[in-house]
């Protein structure tokens, strides 16, 4: 190999280096916070963390509250995550907990459901699963992430009312 060719890739491989331990541009990335933090620092409510994974509380607070934008549908004219956003052909639920602690009133293994397949336990909807829902996006969740936004869920006050959901619910 001449020398001017390994020279070459001396150097290309260092600029490579160089862009790969570069930290982000301004502005982009999360300043080093893990999502767990970012979670806890994007939180819009007080959280009860008492008897809560803190990391599953913050990683879901992440997903709920940022990337996978369910307050975007779910924070209607109630309150954070407190449902009541028309759609016409549906109403968005209340995912807070209810007096029992089940956000929504759903056990994690209906939650699953519901993210999963769409199955809607409140009848709300035409039949079959929740048609405004994008359950076919999350379906593909890991565990983890599922956990993360249940254990979220269960950490944020609970809000009165919503769709198929009696006054007194908290």
């Amino acid at each position: 190999m001449s020398r001017r060719v390994t020279t070459g890739l001396v150097i290309y491989s260092l600029c490579l280096m160089v862009v790969a331990l570069a930290p982000p541009a301004h502005g982009q990335g999360n300043n080093g916070q893990s999502e767990v933090q970012r979670g806890f620092a994007i939180a819009p409510v007080p959280l009860d963390l008492a008897g809560r994974n803190r990391s599953l509380v913050g990683q879901g607070s992440y997903y709920v509250n940022g990337v996978s934008d369910c307050v975007g549908c779910h924070t209607g004219p109630t309150g954070h995550l407190g449902g009541g956003v028309d759609f016409g052909i549906a109403v968005t639920r209340n995912l807070t907990p209810d007096a029992l602690g089940l956000p929504g009133g759903l056990t994690f293994a209906e939650f699953e459901q519901a993210m999963r397949f769409g199955t809607d336990f409140k009848a709300l909807a035409p039949p079959g699963p929740l048609v405004v829902m994008p359950w076919p996006a999350y379906r593909h969740g890991t565990d983890r992430y599922l956990e993360a936004i249940y254990e979220y869920l269960r950490s944020i006050p609970c809000l009165e009312g919503g769709p198929g959901l009696p006054p007194n619910r908290c």
